[in-house]
């Protein structure tokens, strides 16, 4: 403010002198005044009105279409399924009569096996004309009368007399093992079926106890487990092996190739640190015969699958708990033992005589997976084997007068009905002494007492007390994967499910209706097992054959697999006469593409009821 008083009043002074005289020179620039202090901030102004709202902006224009985007994937969602069709072989005598079936698709016929009469022979049922609307239920809501029959057999005994143990059919080609006495080697008979009447190809030798045919992927293939099982009194005990008979141009090779398991004969240490399984009289004398059983000798093929690339074939060797796999490239062998299932970490029921549902773990109890059918498909490229682990002991018997000729032979014990016991690897786990970590059960038939459990495992330190129990079969199903390692194993599932269903009739007979009747041995058992695909999900039916029905599991994704539903067409009722599907021994799956009904199906033979029965498969 000092500063620009002073500049006004020199301006005036200047001014004036501008009136009188002319202008002087120019002076010099005056150093610049310091700079005033900084005045106080003025008070804040008082808030203006609010402006009026303006008028809202016109609406624009909707905007162009887009394109309608594609129809979305489909959810996998559960299954749904119903009964349409059902035939019963051999009605007066039926045991037997429909263990294993196969269907043809290009002629819409199943056919199956029936062994339950003297002369086997294997039927023929046309299912082009399936009615649903003919079955009906009876008060317990089961499926008893039947709406189709056998149009058409062969007589296949008529061209070997043995009995037909397995089929197996891929495109116009029908293949059934023939299975004759111990010691003798057994057939495949390969049959042309694209006509109404089947023309027999050829005859094919194997080896001992042909059990289970099928083919590979493409049909240049029919491999055959031999499970060379011994005489009662182990006079014979012929060796197992996988047969191979080559298809060349529809021309089947008119001898197969077999693979033996003798180049195992000095591992036998080595494959039961695997969890491989070896029961057999070795060291007994038996009808003056001394018994020493080599591993070619012990090792039983059961079961025949081939991955989808066709490059392996996977081999359940069931009493072993082991699988083998051949490399049909250049058909070398190798075996993988399936170790043990820990029953401290799942629940079981162990005794028949507990009265009722008794589900607990049993810290040092083990279970032999000992699978009966397996499976294999692929995901992400990789192949996986999916198995049923039913289980299985060794029990065989010879002719015998009695006690003290039974004694005589070498035999273990008599009985009126069986004869003299050869050999056996079953005791129940009360007759065995067991080691103090087993203090917290009683060992009677309220926990481990009744439990079958075998011999030849468990005393680690042969002192006489079994420190550890193994019992036969794993009482669910599991995938294992190209590697033999398991990724994945249903647990107790089996045992959950059934017992949630079905209550104090869980653990049923196949042959009676009797509830936990089968606790002390082996459970439902998981014994049949087919593979199929609905849309983009692959689905694993496992079929009980005590309990008589099927658990169905998607198993898309090994690592991830889900329960899906469940099937049973039985009577459950207490005392109750037998009724509807019982047994489950084989099954077949057919695709939407082959079906009759243009559904998917299941096909299922039933051993004990000798019934067929169709499932339609509606995917939700």
């Amino acid at each position: 403010m000092k500063k620009t008083l002073i500049s006004l009043t020199l301006l005036g002074l200047l001014s004036g002198c501008a009136l009188d005289g002319d202008d002087g020179q120019t002076g010099k620039q005056g150093e610049q005044g310091l700079q005033g202090e900084t005045g106080q901030a003025g008070q804040p102004g008082d808030k203006g009105d609010k402006g009026d709202k303006g008028d809202a902006g016109a609406q624009g224009e909707p905007g162009i279409q887009g394109p309608q985007g594609e129809n979305g994937a489909r959810m996998s969602g559960d299954l749904s399924a119903q009964l349409v069709g059902r035939a019963v072989l051999n009605v007066a005598s039926p045991e037997g009569a429909a263990e294993i079936v196969a269907y043809h698709g290009a002629s819409q016929r199943i056919f199956a096996l029936d062994s339950s009469g003297d002369t086997p022979q294997i039927a023929i049922i046309a299912a082009a004309q399936i009615d649903a609307d003919k079955l009906s239920k009876d008060n317990q809501g089961v499926v008893t009368n039947t709406n189709l029959t056998v149009t058409q057999t062969i007589a296949v005994s008529e061209v070997v007399a043995a009995d037909a143990n397995s089929l197996a059919i891929h495109g116009d080609m029908l293949a059934v093992a023939m299975a004759r006495a111990t010691g003798e080697t057994g057939f495949v008979l390969v049959y042309n079926i694209a006509e109404q009447t089947p023309q027999l190809l050829k005859s094919v030798e194997v080896g001992y106890l042909p059990d289970m045919v099928t083919f590979n992927q493409d049909g240049s293939k029919i491999l055959v487990a031999n499970e060379g099982e011994p005489a009662g009194d182990y006079s014979v005990d012929p060796q197992g092996s996988i047969a191979i008979i080559d298809i060349n141009d529809g021309q089947v090779a008119s001898q197969a190739t077999l693979l033996g398991f003798e180049a195992f004969n000095d591992q036998q240490a080595q494959l039961q640190a695997q969890g491989v399984v070896f029961a057999n009289p070795t060291g007994r004398t038996i009808k003056g015969q001394a018994i020493n059983t080599s591993v070619a000798m012990d090792l039983e093929p059961e079961y025949v699958t081939v991955s989808k690339d066709n490059r392996y074939a996977y081999v359940s060797l069931q009493e072993n708990n082991a699988l083998a796999v051949v490399d049909l490239s250049d058909n070398s062998l190798t075996i993988k033992g399936l170790g043990y299932k820990d029953w401290g970490k799942w629940t079981l029921d162990a005794s028949d005589k507990d009265d009722g549902i008794n589900l607990r773990r049993y810290p040092g109890l083990y279970g032999m997976y000992q699978p009966d059918s397996i499976a294999t498909y692929q995901w992400q490229g990789a192949n996986f084997i999916v198995t049923a682990n039913e289980g299985d002991g060794r029990e065989y018997f010879f002719p015998a007068a009695d006690e003290a000729e039974c004694t005589a032979n070498g035999g273990l014990d008599y009985d009126e009905d069986d004869g003299c016991l050869a050999y056996t690897d079953e005791i129940r786990a009360k007759d065995l002494t067991l080691a103090d970590n087993f203090s917290y059960i009683n060992n009677d038939n309220d926990d481990l007492g009744r439990l079958k459990v075998t011999t030849v495992m468990g005393d680690q330190d042969n002192d006489g007390q079994y420190e550890k129990l193994y019992t036969y079969g794993a009482r669910s199903f599991s995938i294992w994967d190209q590697n033999g390692a398991r990724v994945f194993d249903s647990g107790d599932e089996v045992v959950r499910i059934t017992s949630a269903l079905h209550g104090a009739q869980f653990n049923n007979d196949e042959d009676t209706n009797e509830g936990d009747t089968r606790s002390d041995a082996k459970g439902a058992e998981p014994e049949a097992l087919t593979l199929g695909q609905i849309g983009e999900r692959t689905y694993a039916f496992v079929g009980l054959e005590r309990m008589g029905s099927i658990l169905v599991y998607d198993v898309t994704n090994p690592f991830n697999v889900t329960f899906t539903t469940y099937l049973i067409n039985r009577g459950l009722e207490e005392g109750a006469d037998i009724s509807g599907d019982l047994a489950p021994e084989g099954m077949t799956f057919v695709s939407a593409e082959q079906s009759p009904t243009d559904t998917p199906l299941l096909i299922v033979g039933n051993e004990i009821s000798g019934s067929i029965a169709i499932w339609s498969l509606t995917q939700k």
